[in-house]
Parts: C-alpha cells; sequence; structure tokens
C-alpha cells in the first residue's frame, strides 16, 4: 500500500484526479505522523487536526465532483509560526506575545494556500522573531533534526523543515532573513528556496525590512515551483511585491541545464572553511550538472566578507521588532536576542545608510557577474548539523549564527534567487546541501538547475 506521507504535493494532487486515494486519507496519514514525530523532533507550535480534516472532507467533495477548487486542493501544508494565519494565534515564537485576538487575517502566501484549497496542518516553530539560523525559543523549546534528534534542524523555519522530512506535509512555508530556508533545508535533507525578494509578498511588513523573504520547503524542485506558482503572485498589502511572474515555474522546469554557464566557488576565494565531506558532496553535484551538459568554471565571485553590514541591518532589525515591549517583556526573551538589540540599539542613521551603501555595491558586484555565469554554485552551509540547543557549534569560536553561514545570508542582502538542494550525507548519515544562485528575478533557473539534479539521482 502506497505510504501517502511519502508523496510529493505533485504525486497527491494526481492520486485525488485519478480518484486512487483522497484528500481526507492524505490529511489523516500527515497528521498522524506530525503527532507520532512531535514529542521527539517537536516541530510544531501546534497542530489543528479537526480544522485540517474539515478543509480536507470538504476537498475531497469538490474532487468527487471534479470541481478542485486550486492547484492544491487537498494537499496538507504548514505555515511557520511568523505568517498570520485566520483563525490562529501567531506567536512568533515569544512568550511576550499574547495569543488573544483577533487573529482574523492571512498573510498573503497563507490566503492564496487557503484560496486554492491547501490543508492547513499546524503551525511550525521558530526562534523567537526568526533572529537566529537554528530553532529553539522560550515558547516553544528546542527542535530537532530528523536525521539525528541530538542534533540541530536549523532555522529559523527549522520546524518547517523537519516537517516535510519527516512526512508531516509535503509543503511548508518558511521565512528566510539570512538563510533561514536554505539553513535547516541543508541540515534536514530537503529542498528550500528563497525566491527573488517581492516575489512572494510578506504583509505585515518585517522589521527587517527587504532582507526578508517567503519562500518554500518542499521534497522536491516541482514542488517548490508548484507552490511558487500560487503564492508568487501580487497582494496589495505589500508595496514592495513584484507584479505577476513571467510564466510558470513549473513550465519551466523541463528546460534542463544544458548550455547554461556554471561558476562553481567551492569556498567563496578561500574565505571559508568548508569541511570535508560538505565539499565532497557539493563537488559531486557540480559534476552532475556538468554531466547534464551546463559549462562549469571554479570561479568565486568577487566580494568580500559582508558580515558586518548584514550585523548593523539584522541587528537594528531585531531592536525595532521589540521597541514597543515594556522592560518587563523584554525579561522574557530569549538571552541572545536582547544582546543583539542592545547591539541595534546604539547603530545610528549613518550607521545603517553606510551598511545600505555595503549592500548596494554587492548587489552591483553580483548583478556584473551573472552577465557572465547564468547560476553560482556553493556549499549552502560549510558544516552539517551540530548539537541541538546551542547557536553555533561548540568550539567553532563562533559568538553569533552567522559565522557559520557565510555562504547564505550574501544573497539575503543582494535579494538574489538561492535554493538549497540535497548533495548527500556525511560519515555520520547529516545530510549536505548544495547552493544555487541566480541573478535577481530568474528564479526559473534556480528551479530548473535543482529539478535537473533531482532527475539525475542521489548525490
Amino acid at each position: 500500500m502506497t505510504d501517502l506521507t511519502e508523496l510529493t504535493a505533485v504525486q497527491l494532487v494526481d492520486g485525488y484526479r485519478k480518484g486512487v486515494f483522497s484528500p481526507v486519507e492524505a490529511t489523516r496519514a500527515a497528521l498522524e505522523r506530525a503527532e507520532r514525530i512531535q514529542p521527539e523532533v517537536n516541530a510544531f507550535v501546534r497542530l489543528t487536526g479537526e480544522e485540517a480534516l474539515d478543509r480536507a472532507r470538504r476537498s475531497e467533495e469538490r474532487w468527487r465532483r471534479g470541481e478542485p477548487c486550486g492547484r492544491l486542493d487537498g494537499v496538507p501544508v504548514t505555515v511557520k509560526d511568523i505568517l498570520l494565519t485566520r483563525g490562529q494565534p501567531t506567536l512568533r515564537g515569544s512568550r511576550a506575545v499574547s495569543p488573544d485576538g483577533p487573529w482574523d487575517e492571512d498573510a498573503p502566501s497563507v490566503a492564496r494556500l487557503r484560496e486554492h484549497g491547501a490543508v492547513f496542518l499546524g503551525k511550525t516553530t521558530t526562534p523567537e522573531f526568526g533572529w537566529k539560523g537554528v530553532t529553539d525559543s522560550p515558547l516553544s523549546g528546542i527542535t530537532r533534526n530528523p536525521h539525528d534528534p541530538t542534533r540541530t534542524a536549523g532555522g529559523s523555519s527549522g520546524g518547517a523543515a523537519a516537517a516535510v522530512a519527516l512526512g508531516a506535509g509535503p509543503l511548508a512555508l518558511g521565512t528566510d532573513g539570512g538563510g533561514s530556508v536554505r539553513i535547516p533545508a541543508s541540515f534536514c535533507g530537503v529542498f528550500g528556496l528563497k525566491p527573488t525578494y517581492g516575489r512572494v509578498p510578506l504583509y505585515p511588513a518585517s522589521a527587517f525590512g527587504t532582507l526578508a523573504h517567503v519562500g518554500p520547503i518542499t521534497r522536491d524542485a516541482a514542488d517548490a515551483a508548484l507552490l511558487l506558482d500560487v503564492i508568487g503572485v501580487p497582494d496589495a498589502r505589500d508595496w514592495s511585491a513584484l507584479g505577476p511572474a513571467p510564466g510558470s515555474y513549473t513550465e519551466a522546469l523541463a528546460g534542463g541545464v544544458r548550455g547554461l554557464r556554471v561558476a562553481y566557488s567551492p569556498s567563496l576565494g578561500g574565505q571559508v572553511a568548508v569541511r570535508p565531506a560538505v565539499a565532497t558532496g557539493v563537488r559531486r553535484a557540480v559534476q552532475r550538472l556538468a554531466d547534464l551538459g551546463a559549462y562549469v568554471a571554479e570561479v568565486d565571485p568577487d566580494f568580500t566578507d559582508p558580515v558586518e553590514a548584514f550585523h548593523t541591518l539584522w541587528f537594528s532589525g531585531a531592536a525595532r521588532v521589540v521597541q514597543h515591549l515594556r522592560a518587563g517583556q523584554r525579561e522574557l526573551l530569549d538571552p541572545g536576542l536582547r544582546e543583539i538589540v542592545g547591539a541595534g540599539s546604539r547603530y545610528s542613521a549613518l550607521d545603517y545608510l553606510a551598511a545600505v551603501d555595503v549592500r548596494m555595491e554587492l548587489g552591483r558586484r553580483m548583478g556584473r557577474f551573472h552577465e557572465e555565469y547564468d547560476l553560482l554554485v556553493t556549499p549552502t552551509l560549510p558544516i552539517t548539523a551540530f548539537e541541538a540547543g546551542a547557536e553555533s557549534p561548540k568550539g567553532s569560536g563562533h559568538r553569533r549564527w552567522t559565522g557559520w553561514t557565510p555562504f547564505t545570508y550574501p544573497f539575503n542582502l543582494t535579494q538574489q534567487p538561492a535554493a538549497s538542494v540535497p548533495a548527500g550525507t556525511d560519515g555520520d548519515g547529516l545530510p549536505v546541501g548544495v547552493q544555487l544562485v541566480a541573478a535577481r528575478h530568474r528564479d526559473d533557473l534556480v528551479l530548473r538547475a535543482a529539478h535537473a539534479l533531482y532527475g539525475a539521482g542521489p548525490g
């Protein structure tokens, strides 16, 4: 018998259309899996089983009549507890947020899922206000890695990635301000896409400004393309959202990589120390691209680590997030968050604008880089998952999460599309991720290349 928790969204929709199985069966299977994994992995803030089954029954009736209401009708999905979801508290990983309503509005991406008939299983965990690259919070505790519960799932969309990896819904909405979709995707062995900034509208606006993206975490690139087709449409509440996409991302998957110009940067010009097992997995993925007909050259982008500029923007955003809290409420915050809030509150407007200057120059350099190369390929992270409950690996010398994520946050600064694709495992069976980056607005190229890697088989 088919294990419905192992199917992709594309496969589920195909099965509903053919009458092989139903949305109720798929939803029950996903909820049972979610309940089973929750005690050990802690991927969910809350599960909404009765609501999910009610939506699944209505979807099943629509499919029975041959009248599905959208492209994801009856597909189980999860939503990171950063994004507003009508009828459910959105606590953002914080004890300082009151659960009292009204919770009467959907974020744009959630609204599009609802319109397309998706079934909401529940809200997934996040660190407090999504501030760091691992997922633990004073509100919900530690989210653990599905491959080894003693390790972190990554973050800040750690609950979303763990849920997808373990079969608790094939689709998840995450957010990414410095790697928060790609980091947990890499650590958990699933696919994660940070689209071009503005491709997926965001409301309410993030205090982290135009660093913050909404993106899919899925089983594969085909599911991500389907999800992006649904959520990547304009919404009047986001003044910075892009116009309609130039075409279907699902239809663009078939283009392949033959003839694409690929720059492979194993360490950003020696700036990053990458673990040998990670380097090996990424090199194999690059070789698969070459075998599929891409022109590959080992080339580094022309930039130095922009971490100080990123810190100025990120820490300032954190200070803004909690600015409205009273002193007693601030005592409830994650201690690490309180530290960066303190740093962010000391920056001046001139400091902030200087960081914007660094950002604009980085964007210019990457824009010129992509005149010559269609894709940049790097490791997603230089390491695999480390001990759960820590912001950085013990003994690494890194105080903040940005110390071990040097491949991800630069492309939040530049707003480029970037994805993490599974690239095998290390000697401990922990997943390795390869990052694919394209010029702004070329999400189709990232998805095409990722889809080609999936089609070529495991690394």
